[in-house]
């Protein structure tokens, strides 16, 4: 199974009041001469909804996979509210975890797979594991190897947050739903907050997590560059404009918001940040053909803020 929650709801331990949601002090793993995780030390509170941002092979599977104790590190040591991961008795009591690629028991219903991932945690919140079915649209009377991968993450969504675990682990939680089940997901995450809840929200998503945390800690290529809050991850925006051009190119190097400027066959490439009315201003004495806009993906964002994963 690639599904996994605690074995109890609401169990006080001692000090987990005070001790923050997750701790991490030089975590690091290494698989064989593959460093996937280096040196981690991160702090996230409780109550908080915090994102854990980075291209595809950063390295946030593992660092979840080593919060759950389902691998040990090679260094380091990291502690969830305040039990250290490797009692994974004790600190599955206290949280809830969902994959980006689920799977269920084949030949259960989704109404059994709930029930059965219920009774694993040791209680849920029935009551609104039921309003989550209706409000996640989910047909529980098919057997789950009919399922999408979409419903599949429904069945683990609701059976998470059913729980109302101190911790949710959300590692590409969105991966197959829909844009209107994806706000769904955005309104139970919001809830759970508001309940104090922490949610450790994992993603390659800029703007999932912007729209969700508070704050965020970026990683690339296994090494955590920089922690901060989500006001610092929207200034990470970036927009390229292709612009064709008949004559020659004005200078806009020193025009507000342009990042950079680079030449193309057809004219010039710029990197914009911020709203383009000033670099569309300085265009207009230029004689323009086309112009075109691309969004920047997160690795490409990445290399031009942190190069090659080293600030």
């Amino acid at each position: 199974m690639t599904w996994l929650v605690g074995l109890g709801v609401g169990r006080s331990v001692a000090g987990m009041a005070e001790a923050p949601a997750i701790e991490c002090d030089g975590l690091t793993k290494r698989f064989g001469k593959l460093t996937a995780l280096d040196r981690l030390t991160l702090e996230v509170p409780r109550g908080q909804v915090f994102g854990f941002l980075g291209p595809n092979g950063a390295g946030k599977s593992t660092t979840l996979r080593l919060l759950l104790g389902l691998i040990r590190p090679t260094a380091g040591s990291a502690r969830v509210l305040g039990i250290d991961v490797g009692d994974r008795k004790a600190a599955h009591r206290h949280l809830a975890y969902v994959p980006g690629d689920v799977s269920l028991w084949p030949r259960l219903t989704g109404a059994e797979c709930l029930e059965l991932f219920g009774r694993l945690h040791g209680g849920v919140d029935e009551a609104y594991r039921a309003e989550l079915v209706e409000r996640f649209e989910l047909e529980l009377d098919r057997r789950s190897r009919t399922y999408s991968k979409g419903n599949r993450q429904k069945v683990a969504l609701i059976a998470a947050f059913a729980t109302r675990a101190d911790l949710l682990l959300l590692d590409e939680p969105t991966a197959g739903l829909d844009p209107l089940m994806e706000r769904e997901f955005q309104r139970c995450v919001h809830e759970a907050s508001a309940r104090g809840q922490t949610v450790f929200l994992s993603s390659h998503i800029l703007s999932e997590v912007e729209d969700l945390c508070t704050r965020v800690g970026i990683l690339r290529r296994g090494v955590l560059v920089e922690v901060s809050e989500i006001e610092r991850l929207r200034t990470l925006h970036a927009t390229e404009l292709e612009v064709d051009l008949a004559g020659p190119a004005p200078d806009l190097h020193a025009v507000p918001g342009v990042q950079a400027v680079a030449s193309t066959p057809e004219g010039i490439r710029i990197t914009l940040s911020g709203p383009p009315g000033a670099v569309l201003a300085a265009l207009a004495v230029a004689d323009v053909q086309a112009v075109r806009t691309r969004e920047q993906s997160l690795e490409e964002i990445f290399l031009t803020y942190y190069g090659d994963g080293q600030r």
